[in-house]
């Protein structure tokens, strides 16, 4: 890096963190069909009433994640848009479910967010932590596992799993991922924040509280430019129908993001977005067409509010470090 660069980036001094949730648009006010209406949830935004006021001068934007494109928009789609600061759906013309396809593969190889600020000479990180057999059957980067492999993957079972989005935009970074030594160590977090997910499936973790883990989510983060941090447990609530368990799930990420923006360092810009609307409404099964809310805490950005879709959250975030 030169002197001058490096002088440049030393004087913005900007950190961005996204704390990415699946599956949470602005539907109605109606707590019969939408859980957000039962607490006053920093994503409790709402169509039709105001919604939860937000702490630290904080802002919500509602963005689209139609793109234009016919049907109901998707996960895979919708991520990468967020991970690649493109409007997938509209390049590829369809939403895509569940994980990307070959050309959003393609996509997030040659326009990661991750790629792209590591090659302007930033630094990122994923915060979340993953079994090592998992990324080893997918040839993801990783970081090293002292502990013997949590479980076997039978060969053919290797060639059925999948990589989701914001792993295939980290790889395309080359930044190795955390493993569940990781959230051992204190150095990474499961994605349902508190790890009971995780003991429940026979994977031994520490148990901690959504505090803590805010605490170590900007442990990750100490030192680099851009960090992330995923949780899907609303969508998958949203696609059960079950309010019992969207509650859980917004319980625990409303707690972390709270204490999250709490202890936000003064130069750190956070981010919170999700990539389509779910459980806002529980009469379906089915993602909505409603907008999502980008919430932002930080010094004054204006260009928050020229939000527009989901994938204006990656490029602001290319934007902000001087990586388009």
């Amino acid at each position: 890096m030169t002197d001058s660069r490096k002088t440049r980036i030393q004087s913005e001094a900007v950190r961005v963190a996204l704390l990415f949730i699946d599956g949470v648009g602005i539907g109605r006010r109606a707590p019969e069909l939408n859980p957000l209406a039962r607490r006053a949830y920093l994503l409790s935004q709402f169509a039709d009433a105001p919604g939860t006021a937000l702490p630290e001068g904080g802002r919500c934007i509602p963005v689209d994640t139609t793109f234009g494109v016919e049907g109901r928009p998707q996960s895979a789609s919708n991520q990468t848009a967020i991970l690649t600061g493109e409007p997938a759906p509209a390049l590829i013309q369809r939403h895509v479910l569940g994980y990307p396809n070959p050309p959003l593969r393609e996509l997030l190889a040659e326009r990661s967010l991750v790629k792209r600020l590591v090659a302007a000479e930033h630094t990122a990180t994923f915060a979340n932590s993953y079994a090592a057999p998992y990324l080893d059957a997918l040839g993801l980067p990783r970081r090293a596992s002292s502990t013997p492999p949590e479980f076997t993957i039978p060969p053919g079972l290797r060639r059925r799993i999948k990589a989701s989005a914001s792993t295939l935009a980290f790889a395309a970074g080359q930044v190795p991922l955390r493993t569940l030594d990781d959230a051992r160590a204190g150095d990474g977090l499961t994605h349902d924040i508190t790890g009971a997910k995780a003991n429940a499936r026979g994977f031994a973790v520490p148990r901690r509280t959504p505090e803590e883990a805010a605490d170590i989510f900007w442990q990750v983060a100490q030192g680099v430019d851009f960090t992330f941090f995923e949780h899907y447990l609303a969508d998958e609530a949203g696609h059960a129908r079950d309010f019992e368990a969207a509650l859980e799930a917004l319980d625990t990420f409303d707690a972390f993001a709270r204490a999250v923006v709490a202890s936000r360092p003064p130069e750190a810009r956070v981010l919170i977005c999700s990539d389509h609307g779910n459980v806002e409404d529980l009469s379906t099964r089915s993602h909505t067409l409603n907008p999502v809310p980008v919430l932002y805490f930080g010094p004054p950005a204006p260009e928050v509010e020229a939000l527009a879709t989901v994938a204006d959250v990656g490029r602001t975030v290319l934007r902000w470090l001087n990586s388009e």
